[in-house]
């Protein structure tokens, strides 16, 4: 016997028989390897079929033990990385021993010597194997007549036996058993039993396929039929009593309508019974139909009526928000004493980022509820809350009916987020068809244009979200209960990302606290160098960032536990990317902090005023707003004609030009809070008394000097405690609204009320009156 050591190639889903050409297909880039080198060498490979077809990796115990020497012809890469190539068998081969597994099979393996006997009983199997086939090849689709040319030209029983195994659709076992038969007689004969079971399975085949397609032509004919009795009972006038239709009935029955709803679903219903259900309109009547019946006209959810346990629950979600929780507890107490109470319109109002949204999931947890959202930002069409009228095609109803559907329920949670940003357009204005939503004496009867039946959303709880007031019309913010959920303190922030953050992005990334112990001191220095918000959003992703390197470096094997604080946290997150605004520790001339609110949260701002020998005037830049233009022309009114009192000559002004100046230029800026901080900047450069240090101003000035009261106190004063504010100079009328103002601010901030700008001079300015005859130039 002839040995040799081939690399050894696994096969899946074909079996190579020698003299045979065959398509083969690899992926792998072991195989791979193995193709390229034979297909330059030109030498011979071993083909051995996998014991497990689904085996991408086999070894030396996962293939036969008997396969074919072979030789490749040709080789096509494809762009997917697979390779598909010609093999030619050339003879049996048995694996005697393995050589090497790296970096492919290798082996040494002997040739199989076949066992001929030629003899009657050899050419009689022959000629039954070739009539058996010839039968196969005729009853067969997949198998045409140049195999039974092949097969009777084939020199060898041998070759004709495994022609037959190559092209018959026989299992991969049944041809491996063929493949190792050594004895072409019984080889034969195992072919030729092979080949009558397969010559039964297609005449069997034949015989159900014939049957099929009279069971077919009979249903056809059945449908035909069932056509012309339905025209001829039109015809007669008599109803036809479809399934469909009682089913419509007992659904009707079932859904438990109002009366006025009851009736129209049944005039539809007759309409329906009385159309061709070939025709379109049936479709759109089936359709409302169903609208109708799938409703929750009289499916409610049970409210949670226990307060304790739904605080519980609001204090697990959210920290603080004390007076969105009481306003949900109230609700839920009256809800308690009478059961038939209206739902309540709430507007929450806030910077992005402080919860607004997921106050609206944990109210609907609270309560046990449902929970629908429906986002408003950049709708522009009305038919998104009315819903399109049943004549336009593909008609559907609003966004409102939508959310009940999905709910199940006639009283869920629905918010309506970022209510601020509805627009308008030809196809209507959103906000307008919002006005019956959120009107509680309205929508127990909002009729959508799609129903057109009143559907009760009375027992609906509506949350709206805006991030601004202005941009909502005033007839709808009316029907509104605003809620204003300003932004958070640093503490608070601390304490939320303790709570939350940190827990849920430990969650998310894989890691625990054993792996990474984030500090109090970094949290802060995160919330201080890396962020700039009310919310608390961006304070998340750098969290998040955080988790990300940690879990990246614990996956890597380097170090499994890490402790981040403040003086490290930039190794993670790189160079601090906010600078706080600095306050010089000494007070300057003509240079005061003010206050601002901005829809994301509060800000320090810096009026600067300076003086010059020139014509008299007044330049204002910064990218300021007309009214706050117009309140530094009031503050310099006032100045001037208190020069005495301030203690500046009243010649002064005629021979200088004034500049005042509000930094960060590119940020437009608008409003009259900065009224008396402006006044406060003139009389400083004016007089030469520098500004207290660290002290800030917020208050709208009047040319008789009076400081009147201003908005966004909250947000103002978070401003300057995060600045390290300790002294802030407030209108007296804004001394009721430090109730809301959060412990730790009260305990850091020292106030000042005043009333007019003679008490606002007297505590923001160093020094006295000294009638001096010009500014002098500013501090550095």
């Amino acid at each position: 016997m002839i040995r040799m050591v081939l690399p050894l190639l696994p096969v899946r889903g074909a079996v190579v028989f020698p003299s045979l050409v065959v398509p083969l297909m690899v992926n792998e880039q072991k195989q791979a390897r193995l193709i390229d080198e034979a297909l330059m060498q030109g030498s011979t490979v071993g083909l051995f079929v996998q014991t497990d077809q689904t085996n991408k990796d086999p070894g030396p115990n996962d293939i036969y033990e008997v396969g074919t020497s072979g030789n490749i012809l040709k080789m096509l890469r494809f762009p997917d990385g697979s390779i598909r190539f010609l093999v030619q068998g050339l003879s049996r081969i048995r694996i005697k021993r393995f050589v090497s597994t790296a970096p492919y099979l290798t082996a040494e393996v002997e040739e199989v010597v076949e066992r001929t006997r030629s003899s009657v009983k050899m050419e009689a199997v022959q000629r039954n194997f070739l009539e058996r086939l010839k039968k196969v090849i005729e009853l067969s689709p997949n198998l045409s007549e140049e195999l039974y040319v092949s097969a009777i030209n084939q020199e060898t029983p041998s070759r004709l036996a495994d022609l037959a195994a190559s092209s018959l659709n026989i299992s991969i076992q049944e041809k491996q058993e063929i493949l190792e038969e050594a004895d072409v007689y019984k080889r034969l004969e195992r072919m030729l039993g092979l080949i009558i079971k397969e010559t039964e399975v297609l005449e069997i085949s034949k015989q159900i396929q014939s049957q099929a397609q009279s069971e077919l032509g009979k249903v056809q004919r059945e449908l035909i039929l069932r056509e012309q009795m339905k025209a001829i009972r039109k015809e007669l006038g008599d109803k036809d009593d479809r399934a469909e239709i009682d089913e419509f009935q007992q659904r009707i029955a079932k859904a438990g309508m109002p009366e006025l709803v009851e009736a129209a679903a049944h005039k539809e219903l007759e309409r329906l019974a009385r159309m061709n259900p070939a025709s379109a309109e049936y479709t759109v009547s089936r359709s409302y139909l169903e609208w109708l019946v799938i409703l929750p006209w009289a499916i409610s959810t049970r409210d949670v009526l226990v307060l304790s346990k739904a605080k519980k629950i609001l204090n697990e979600d959210h920290y603080n928000l004390d007076r969105v929780k009481d306003r949900i507890l109230e609700y839920l107490a009256v809800r308690k004493l009478k059961s038939d109470v209206k739902g309540p319109i709430l507007c929450f109002v806030g910077p992005p980022g402080v919860g607004k949204t997921s106050l609206g999931r944990s109210i609907a947890r609270a309560m046990g509820r449902r929970f629908e959202r429906i986002s408003l930002g950049g709708m522009r069409d009305e038919a998104e809350i009315r819903g399109h009228r049943r004549t336009y095609i593909g008609a559907l109803p609003g966004r409102i009916i939508q959310s009940i559907k999905r709910a199940g329920s006639n009283n869920p949670i629905m918010m309506l987020d970022e209510v601020d940003k509805i627009g308008a357009d030809f196809r209507g204005d959103p906000s307008s068809a919002l006005l019956e939503v959120l009107d509680p004496e309205q929508n127990d009867t909002f009729s959508d244009h799609y129903l057109d039946v009143p559907f009760d959303l009375s027992r609906v709880m509506f949350i709206t979200t805006a991030n601004l007031l202005d941009p909502i019309p005033a007839v709808l913010r009316d029907r509104m209960e605003i809620i204003r959920i300003p932004g958070y303190t640093d503490l608070e922030k601390l304490e939320i990302a303790k709570r939350h953050l940190i827990p849920k992005q430990y969650e998310n990334h894989g890691i625990t606290k054993s792996n990474l112990l984030l500090k109090d001191s970094a949290v802060l220095e995160i919330i201080h160098g890396y962020t700039r918000e009310s919310g608390l959003r961006n304070l998340e992703r750098e969290i998040a960032a955080i988790c990300r390197k940690v879990a990246r470096r614990v996956a890597s094997g380097l170090k499994t536990r890490y402790n981040v604080s403040g003086g490290n946290v930039h190794r993670y997150l790189g160079p601090v990317r906010f600078a706080r605004e600095t306050l010089s520790k000494k007070g300057q001339i003509g240079v005061v902090p003010g206050l601002a609110w901005t829809a994301f949260g509060g800000e320090i701002l810096f009026i600067e005023a300076t003086g010059m020998h020139g014509k008299r005037g007044l330049t204002l830049t910064g990218h300021l707003g007309e009214i706050m233009k117009e309140s530094a022309m009031a503050a310099l009114s006032f100045v001037r004609t208190n020069c005495d009192l301030i203690g500046i000559p009243p010649d002064y002004c005629d021979n200088h030009e004034l500049h005042v100046h509000v930094p960060s230029g590119a940020t437009p800026k608008d409003g009259p809070s900065a009224g008396i901080t402006i006044a406060t900047a003139l009389a400083s450069l004016l007089s030469g008394r520098p500004v207290k240090s660290h002290l800030a101003m917020t208050g709208e000035l009047t040319l008789r000097g009076q400081v009147l009261p201003i908005g966004g106190l909250k947000e103002k004063l978070l401003a300057a405690y995060r600045a390290s504010i300790k002294t802030v100079i407030l209108p007296a009328e804004n001394r009721k609204d430090l109730s809301e103002i959060p412990s730790e601010i009260k305990k850091a901030i020292r106030f000042i009320f005043v009333q007019n700008v003679d008490q606002v001079l007297k505590h923001a300015l160093a020094g006295k009156p000294g009638g001096r005859k010009g500014p002098r130039r500013r501090g550095k």
